[in-house]
């Protein structure tokens, strides 16, 4: 059996690489005759810079910048190989992941992007021509103005002082300068791969669909979708774009509004630009099944996750998809109608959060090893049906 194994990372758990690792050994110790493609899956998020650095050969740079709650953390930055133009990728999540926000701090309202403003810049400052901004995994809800400010946009309120971090504050502001932008914005290309499906505002804006997520309480919620619309009314008044309900500016707590209205990138689906790379197409049309993977299943999914849209790539070839989750949460079942054939938990007893993500590449080892022993079985009894029908 040809199998191709494409999963994405399981947030705060597995990169992408460990777990198609995972996978492979499951796969093998099932059926040790299986030929295996890996092709570890970026959506945008963790593992973006170095998948994207990997695949062309490439070089990896690391930075020390501003953390999400505002000290500092180790980050990086890459520039990919065989490029035309100097082309540095930056993952957003390296300098503003939800992975960077303790615990005990997840409050979204004073989370901030200014360091993935200086990753850009730290791009720039190393000849960058062409940057590519992975939007993914965040840990923020302030619309990039952090990012923006990092790299001269002055927001400013009503007595003429600069705003704070965090999304919160954007609740204050009373204006948008961008006389002092970092000058070199003008003469590099951003292209920013966004979920298309996220918008900022209304009530599938980032703030009511990811806050909780983040540790936002149903008020806190309320309070930065009101912020939100602040930003939103003073990015159209002093600089042109209306982008409260644009596709992707919803995109890592509102990351794609401040890339595209005040730093001038553009937006793109995702996989628009990891496709691009990842040669995804020719090795579907040489498989027998595919195996994908993320944290969670849910009716989420189809909003741009990677198991749809390797599903969704899979049944143009005719190509069985099965995905293993971390968890299975409400409305999983809908993503058979998006391609996927078959999913499952990889926690079978239970157990906590801690205990799973410490144990998680057993997990998805085991998880694997029982998937592809059933896809075995089934292979078995469609052999011997074919078998008796010929015989008559």
């Amino acid at each position: 059996m040809r199998v191709l194994i494409a999963p994405s990372g399981f947030k705060e758990g597995l990169s992408a690489p460990q777990a198609a690792d995972c996978i492979e050994h499951g796969v093998l110790t099932a059926m040790p005759d299986a030929q295996i493609t890996k092709i570890p899956m970026v959506d945008g998020g963790e593992g973006f810079t170095r998948g994207l650095v990997a695949i062309t050969g490439g070089t990896l740079h690391h930075a020390r910048v501003t953390g999400p709650v505002v000290d500092m953390v180790d980050a990086h930055f890459g520039f990919l190989g065989g490029s035309d133009r100097k082309t540095a990728v930056i993952e957003m999540a390296a300098a503003a992941g939800l992975r960077l926000v303790p615990k005990d701090r997840r409050d979204p309202r004073h989370t901030t992007s200014f360091g993935v403003g200086e990753l850009i810049s730290h791009a720039l400052d190393a000849g960058a021509e062409r940057i590519i901004v992975g939007c993914g995994d965040s840990g923020i809800n302030d619309g990039g103005a952090g990012m923006a400010q990092a790299l001269g946009v002055r927001l400013i309120d009503d007595c003429g002082q600069h705003l704070g971090p965090g999304g919160s504050e954007l609740a204050r502001l009373h204006h948008i300068d961008l006389s002092d932008r970092d000058p070199r914005l003008d003469g590099v290309r951003i292209d920013a791969a966004v979920n298309w499906k996220n918008v900022l505002l209304g009530r599938r804006g980032v703030a009511r669909v990811f806050g909780p997520q983040k540790g936002a309480t149903p008020a806190q919620v309320e309070e930065l979708e009101r912020s939100l619309e602040t930003y939103a009314a003073l990015i159209r008044r002093d600089v042109g774009p209306d982008i409260g309900r644009e596709p992707g500016c919803g995109a890592s707590g509102g990351l794609g509004a401040g890339l595209k209205a005040l730093i001038g990138a553009r937006l793109h689906p995702r996989y628009d630009i990891v496709m691009q790379y990842f040669d995804i197409e020719r090795q579907l049309r040489k498989v027998d099944l595919v195996l994908t993977a993320e944290g969670r299943l849910d009716d989420q999914t189809p909003y741009g996750k990677v198991p749809v849209e390797v599903a969704t790539r899979a049944k143009r070839h005719g190509v069985p998809v099965i995905v293993l989750a971390g968890s299975i949460g409400k409305g999983a079942y809908t993503n058979l109608n998006h391609g996927i054939d078959a999913y499952a938990s990889i926690i079978k007893a239970p157990c906590s959060l801690d205990e799973a993500m410490v144990s998680g590449c057993k997990l998805l080892t085991h998880a694997a090893e029982h998937a592809v022993r059933m896809v075995g079985i089934g292979a078995g009894l469609s052999d011997q049906a074919t078998a008796l029908a010929a015989t008559g």
